[in-house]
């Protein structure tokens, strides 16, 4: 282990990344896409520092802190932290970046108390994080408090696990070739529109949301948190109405990404009980990556997942028709929304890790 002194200092966030104050943020994410590629050989799960950056400048919602660890000048590892802005907020979310070259010189571990430490500052006792992992290949694999889902040990959940941390529940990262036959989707929509009947209608929309729909849209966001299976994870309940998803809209759009929802309408309410998301970033030829996917737990029981996502992906060829693939995590205790994914023709590509340790 080299004895240059470690230094780990506060991640400049700049105005814009053609600012002269931009090369931590841009090597921020660089670093995102090396740790995903070196995990799991994914490089296109981790945002660009562009996409990013919007959501690091507002914190209105959700505060963005990050920490650079620099040996001799050169970066060697980076943590990020999120925190949810709501008065009763008791959770920070981390993100420990720190590449192969420099896995066993005490980095990581050292920014893992930096940023606990920084999480003790702000009175937060919850701190969570996930790991990246290929599939399992023996018989040497961590199984989640859920009972659900395996992965393989690594050094990152060596060291959290040896710093109090335990693994709540593991999720399955599965991609969809979306230039295969649209027949699947297309049966497979139809079929479960007839079986929800009248009481429900689709909707359909890009980002921004139309204001009419910014009420009920953040109706529905919200209860991603608390009706989504999350095993014994401690989420913060999260604020949502109008004006924050004009807010988050914003955030999402600013780098020129695009956002299709899908959603269902209860007629007899006029509430939304469902919703999926699908984004791409500035490259329309890169990977889409979907982002939430929620059935209120009340409506379930009628297909209402695989509308939203049977809609929005055959709307989606049509929009980006030069996509290859689609991504998505499920935790793997959802059976409901796997099978839904399955048939449509998902497969496994990786998983991921969600640790917690509360202090």
């Amino acid at each position: 282990m080299t004895t240059t002194e470690l230094r780990i200092t506060p991640l400049t966030v700049p105005q814009s990344l053609d600012d002269t104050d931009a090369a931590e943020f841009i090597a921020f994410g660089e670093l995102n896409r090396l740790i995903c590629d070196e995990e799991v050989g994914l490089p296109d799960l981790a945002e660009s520092s562009s996409q990013m950056l919007a959501s690091w400048q507002d914190e209105s919602d959700r505060l963005h802190i990050g920490y650079v660890a620099r040996r001799g000048g050169e970066i060697v590892g980076m943590v990020s932290l999120a925190y949810a802005q709501e008065e009763h907020a008791r959770t920070a979310e981390f993100d420990l970046l720190v590449p192969a070259a420099y896995a066993d010189q005490g980095i990581a571990e050292a920014l893992l108390l930096h940023a606990e430490d920084d999480a003790r500052r702000r009175g937060r006792n919850v701190l969570q994080t996930w790991t990246l992992h290929r599939p399992v290949t023996d018989d040497d694999a961590l199984v989640p408090k859920t009972g659900w889902g395996r992965i393989p040990p690594t050094a990152l959940s060596a060291l959290l696990g040896s710093h109090g941390y335990g693994l709540e529940q593991v999720e399955r990262n599965s991609e969809l070739d979306l230039r295969a036959d649209p027949a699947v989707l297309e049966r497979a929509l139809a079929e479960a529109i007839a079986f929800a009947g009248a009481d429900y209608r689709s909707l359909t929309w890009e980002l921004p949301t139309p204001p009419a729909l910014r009420e009920g849209y953040a109706a529905v966001l919200a209860r991603l948190v608390t009706d989504a299976p999350s095993g014994d994870m401690d989420f913060d309940e999260e604020n949502w109405d109008a004006e924050r998803v004009a807010r988050r809209d914003a955030r999402l759009t600013s780098a020129g990404e695009l956002v299709g929802v899908s959603a269902v309408e209860h007629v007899p309410s006029g509430e939304i009980v469902a919703y999926n998301e699908l984004l791409i970033g500035l490259d329309r030829a890169g990977m889409t990556h979907q982002f939430g996917t929620l059935v209120a737990r009340e409506h379930r029981g009628h297909r209402l997942g695989t509308i939203v996502k049977c809609a929005n992906l055959l709307r989606w060829r049509d929009l980006v028709p030069h996509s290859p693939r689609v991504s998505t995590f499920n935790a793997e205790e959802n059976r409901p929304m796997l099978d839904i994914n399955e048939a449509l023709g998902f497969v496994p590509v990786s998983y991921a890790g969600a640790w917690q340790k509360k202090i």
